[in-house]
C-alpha cells in the first residue's frame, strides 16, 4: 500500500452511527421503564452528549475518518480561509523559506477571486475544500441538505478553476456532524484535522500562538494557521512559524504523491 493510499481516508460508511442513535435510545427507554425516571434522565443526558461532544472535537473519529498526522519527516503546513488579500504575501513567504502548504479555501472567496487560486498552483502548493460560505456560528448545527450544498459548491467552484477537484477537505473551525461523512464520501474527500494549532483565526497575540504551535512541531506534524483574519497578525505568525521551522530542521512539505 502507498502513502498516499493511506493518507486518503474517505468514509466508507457514512451512516455508521445511526444503529448506535438507535440503539441507544432504546437502552434509555428500557432503564425507564425498569428503573424509574432518574435513570432515565441520567441515560438520556449522557447518550445526548455522546453523540454531541464528538461535533465539537476537531479530530474526532466518530461521524467520519480524520488525518490528523502524516507519515514521514515532513510537516504539513495548511492555511485555512483565503484565498484572501494577503495570499500573494503568504506565497512569498513560502517561497522565501523554501516550504510548500496546502490552501484550505472558503468557495464563495475562491469565485471572487479566482487568479489567486491559480498563483497558490503555479507556486506548487495544493488548494482544497473549506466549505462554500464558512458558516462558522453554525456549521456545527447544518443539517443533511445544507451540509451538502455546503461541500458540493466549494468542490465545484475549486474543479472550475483549478481544473480538477481537490481531494481534502476541512471542516469549519474543525466541527464534523453527522451529516459531513455524506458528502465527503459523495466527492472522494478526504477530512483533515491538525495536531499544531495556536488559535490566530481569532484575536491573538503572535507570539503566543507561535509558542503554542512550537510545541507541537515535530516530524509528521499538520499546522493549522491561517489568512486574512481581522486582526492583521497572519503574515508575522505564518513567518515566524517558518523560522521555527527553519530553527528545527524541519521542512515544510505537501503530503507525498498529493497537490
Amino acid at each position: 500500500m502507498t502513502v498516499t493510499q493511506t493518507l486518503h481516508r474517505i468514509p466508507v460508511r457514512p451512516w455508521r452511527w445511526v444503529p448506535w442513535l438507535i440503539a441507544s435510545q432504546l437502552l434509555v427507554v428500557l432503564a425507564w421503564w425498569q428503573f424509574g425516571w432518574a435513570w432515565g434522565l441520567v441515560l438520556l443526558l449522557a447518550s445526548h452528549a455522546l453523540f454531541v461532544v464528538p461535533v465539537f472535537l476537531p479530530n474526532s473519529r466518530f461521524y467520519a475518518p480524520v488525518l490528523s498526522r502524516v507519515p514521514g519527516p515532513a510537516v504539513w503546513l495548511t492555511i485555512d480561509d483565503g484565498p484572501s488579500d494577503e495570499t500573494p504575501a503568504v506565497l512569498d513567504l513560502l517561497d522565501k523559506y523554501g516550504a510548500k502548504a496546502t490552501f484550505f479555501m472558503v468557495g464563495e472567496r475562491a469565485a471572487a477571486r479566482p487568479e489567486r487560486v491559480r498563483e497558490v498552483l503555479q507556486r506548487g502548493h495544493g488548494v482544497a475544500n473549506h466549505s462554500q460560505s464558512h458558516p462558522q456560528a453554525r456549521f456545527w448545527s447544518l443539517g443533511p441538505g445544507e451540509m451538502a450544498r455546503e461541500i458540493a459548491a466549494c468542490q465545484q467552484v475549486l474543479a472550475d478553476i483549478a481544473g480538477k477537484p481537490p481531494s481534502w477537505y476541512r471542516s469549519v473551525v474543525g466541527m464534523t456532524n453527522p451529516f459531513v461523512a455524506a458528502a465527503l464520501k459523495r466527492h472522494g474527500l478526504t477530512r483533515v484535522g491538525w495536531s499544531a494549532r495556536g488559535f490566530d483565526g481569532v484575536g491573538c497575540e503572535p507570539q503566543e500562538v507561535v509558542q503554542r504551535i512550537a510545541r507541537d512541531l515535530a516530524p509528521g506534524a499538520i499546522v493549522l494557521l491561517h489568512e486574512g483574519a481581522a486582526h492583521g497578525h497572519n503574515l508575522a505568525i505564518i513567518e515566524a512559524v517558518l523560522q521555527q521551522l527553519q530553527a528545527k530542521g524541519l521542512q515544510a512539505r505537501l503530503p507525498q504523491g498529493t497537490a
